[in-house]
């Protein structure tokens, strides 16, 4: 916090410990507040952060490695009970409420692992996959959205390339 830490502030003789504990807590909320709320984030026109909400808990479809990075597809039960039906299939369309995230990482080696193992390390960017033909007539009801992530603010943005994937 600040490069200073608590117990050091303890031990400073001219500081009384009644100041610093009723500046603490205003001290975390502003902390609290600064941090970004991943779930305020929309594309515009499209898909909000907050309809994926849970997608850390959702079922694994996919995983695959590239040359820099490891990916991970996740489907909500939706879209898991439209798979074991047996989509896709000739003729058979996913049903409204079908969501995918897809979760993108850099790797690092893990080095406790007894064999070579690569592993997910930082956070690159997600992208979000929903079927509502309500909401979005225009894309046959899918609608995408991409957000990068920026390690050094610990935000996530729209990505550049967002324009091309409006519903």
């Amino acid at each position: 916090m600040l490069g200073i830490s608590p117990a050091r502030i303890l031990k400073t003789k001219n500081v009384p410990v009644t100041a610093l504990v009723l500046a603490l807590p205003a001290l975390l909320v502003g902390i609290a507040i600064a941090a970004q709320d991943k779930y305020t984030l929309r594309i515009p026109d499209g898909l909000a952060f907050s309809d994926f909400q849970g997608y850390e808990n959702w079922q694994d479809v996919a995983v695959s490695q590239t040359k820099t990075e490891i990916k991970a597809i996740v489907a909500n039960p939706t879209m898991m009970d439209a798979f074991r039906s047996g989509l896709p299939a000739s003729g058979k369309v996913f049903p409204d409420g079908s969501k995918i995230a897809k979760i993108e990482w850099s790797f690092k080696s893990n080095t406790v692992s007894p064999y070579f193992l690569n592993v997910p390390d930082k956070l690159k960017s997600l992208a979000f996959i929903e079927k509502d033909t309500k909401r979005f007539p225009n894309t046959h009801g899918w609608a995408y959205a991409e957000w990068d992530y920026d390690a050094a603010t610990d935000t996530l943005k729209p990505a550049e390339r967002q324009s091309r994937y409006r519903g």
